[in-house]
């Protein structure tokens, strides 16, 4: 139960759909989504491919969870070798889309090949066929959805579209679905463009069956009493959304600032949840007009803003004088603090144009800041941007640049190859903020140092979503932890990596964690789904697809000195604030994750350790 039971896979060289019964012994060990389709994935594909070859595949994946009536049931992810990485990628979304692929009969859709045209494909409850996508192509994630459901006469379909970006190989394009929510990072949407794939469309009606139906309702509604009478998931998320962590990490001295040169912002409070729902002098109106939630969600964190109509960006462009998906906190730390801007509808247009054509604003804002840099130190110079002065704080050149990065264009196509590609193409490696080829998220591990371990060994490239230490060194939850000290650093990252693991292939949104244990997690999945999901299970499952992700990427050529961190966070002091002085201390807190994982020393999983989890 739980389950749809059922996979469509789509292969776009022939033009063929068709249905494939689930591995259900795979779904025992590895339950959904990110986990049961990396095991797809690694079984499916060399490791070694290229991430834009046709024998790269792309999943689109549900959870055991999603579409049920569970708190955030409604997530999906994307997995595939990424694009801007090389590494395996899982980008993980919410909105609508999941609910909808689920309620349509299937777990999973597994796309192989390249289609020799642009197609999309429908599904439409347990049926699919692909259509010929030549009228969306060249055009954006908005209108192409948009586009899709008035040519079928549905608005209720629910798409899931790649914009121009994505077709024109951006590294770090997504896939952006119910107008502003994404599979975001490692370019996934740069492999969906590769295969002329334009979108995805699904209507499900057909609904979602649990193995215990008292014990699953039972377990739901308590989960969700947890949920609303927490402090962060009750309160502060539905109220400020993650932008409450703007303020709060820069006064914390962890907020990356100019291409990681600082760790405190001095605009930081311009661009602020708090500032957000301050009224605008030109029409009385805040940036912020509501919070959204995804399908199924009672935490509701999600921003919608409009932005100033006075406001050069959109002076004389009303298709951008309008409500939209407004700022998240890693969004406007890219936008802002990484590139010194603290314009705030600066900031919300960027991310408009991000959401439009469909590209990961973390990765864009983290590489502008390194192509500021350089052009600080004269490197870049107005011959190679077309002009531009590509001064930190710049605004203008931030907005005209996201408009240049989305369409494939100017210099925007160069940002567009991601920090990784750019630093180096430039003479300067060192100054691509990244790890694994992707550019760090908004926290400063000088500042954190458990972060630091968790960016430099995650699977996927640096990340704060694969061990949100955050959660304890600054929240203080599930208890507090000190975030300038190393010690207990490895055992707590690895608990959090392991959790997440479960969380994320059981369908529900990570937030959730902020309130629930896997005390509250694991009888939700156990009630739901045939067999044994207790805690320990639970906890072996997640253990169990960190060490299948890692085995892909050492497959893939990737070792333990991939482990890492840029030296400017190893050898270069914090100048303010608490970590003042200090450096990542991943020296010391690496070989102790390595022996708690079971890893070799040069973090290779041994013998014992792929036994022991049973791969």
């Amino acid at each position: 139960m739980a389950w749809a039971r059922k996979i469509l896979r789509v292969n776009l060289t022939k033009g063929t759909c068709a249905d494939e019964a689930l591995n259900m012994e795979w779904a025992q060990k590895y339950l959904g989504q990110r986990g049961l389709a990396t095991k797809y994935l690694t079984e499916e594909i060399d490791p070694k491919v290229d991430p834009l070859s046709p024998d790269n595949k792309m999943i689109m994946a549900t959870g055991p969870l999603t579409g049920t009536c569970a708190s955030t049931a409604g997530r999906y992810s994307v997995v595939t070798k990424g694009a801007l990485t090389g590494a395996i990628a899982c980008s993980n979304s919410g909105g609508f889309f999941g609910n909808e692929m689920k309620n349509a009969g299937y777990d999973m859709i597994i796309f192989e090949g390249k289609a020799a045209k642009p197609v999309y494909l429908l599904v439409q409850d347990g049926s699919a066929e692909l259509l010929d996508a030549a009228e969306y192509w060249g055009t954006s994630c908005w209108n192409t959805e948009e586009g899709i459901k008035e040519k079928h006469g549905d608005p209720l379909l629910r798409v899931a579209s790649i914009g121009i970006s994505g077709e024109k190989g951006i590294k770090f394009a997504c896939i952006v679905n119910d107008m502003h929510r994404a599979a975001g990072r490692s370019g996934v949407g740069t492999v969906m463009g590769s295969k002329n794939l334009k979108a995805v469309a699904i209507r499900g009606t057909l609904g979602v069956r649990v193995d215990n139906v008292d014990a699953f309702m039972s377990s739901v509604i308590a989960g969700k009493a947890v949920l609303a009478e927490n402090a962060v998931t009750g309160q502060g998320l539905p109220a400020f959304g993650t932008q409450v962590l703007m303020n709060v990490i820069n006064e914390t001295g962890a907020l990356p600032t100019h291409n990681h040169r600082d760790v405190q912002f001095a605009g930081a409070n311009n661009i602020s949840a708090e500032a957000m729902a301050i009224p605008r002098e030109s029409d009385g109106k805040p940036n912020l007009v509501t919070n959204g939630a995804c399908f199924g969600c009672t935490i509701a964190c999600g921003r919608v803003s409009t932005i100033d109509r006075t406001h050069y960006t959109v002076r004389d462009r009303p298709e951008y004088q309008k409500a939209s998906g407004g700022l998240e906190y890693e969004a406007a730390w890219a936008l802002g603090a990484a590139t010194g801007v603290d314009d705030l509808d600066a900031l919300t247009f960027a991310n408009f144009i991000c959401n439009e054509q469909g590209f990961d604003p973390i990765s864009f804002g983290a590489t502008v800041g390194a192509a500021m840099e350089m052009f600080e130190d004269g490197t870049i110079t107005t011959e190679q941007t077309g002009g531009m002065e590509l001064k930190f704080g710049s605004a203008e050149a931030l907005t005209t640049l996201a408009e240049q990065c989305g369409k494939g264009e100017g210099f925007g196509a160069e940002i567009g190859l991601g920090s990784k590609l750019l630093c180096a193409k430039y003479g300067r490696p060192e100054l691509s903020m990244s790890v694994k080829g992707q550019e760090f998220p908004a926290y400063d591990s000088r500042g954190i140092q458990g972060m630091g371990l968790a960016y430099a060994t995650s699977n996927r490239g640096a990340c704060h979503l694969r061990g949100y230490t955050v959660a304890s060194e600054i929240l203080g939850i599930p208890e507090k932890t000190d975030p300038l000290v190393t010690e207990g650093k490895a055992g707590l990252v690895k608990a959090f990596q392991d959790a997440t693991a479960v969380v994320d292939s059981a369908g529900i949104c990570v937030f959730t964690t902020f309130a629930w244990s896997m005390d509250d997690i694991a009888p939700q999945i156990d009630a739901a789904c045939e067999g044994d999901w207790s805690v320990e299970n639970c906890m072996a499952a997640g253990e169990r697809i960190w060490n299948l992700e890692r085995k892909f990427n050492l497959d893939a050529g990737f070792t333990g000195k991939d482990d890492n961190l840029p030296a400017r966070l190893l050898k270069d002091a914090a100048k303010t604030g608490p970590a003042k002085g200090k450096t990542n201390g991943l020296d010391i807190m690496l070989p102790e994750y390595y022996a708690a994982r079971g890893w070799t020393t040069e973090g290779i999983p041994s013998n014992e350790t792929l036994n022991r989890v049973a791969l």
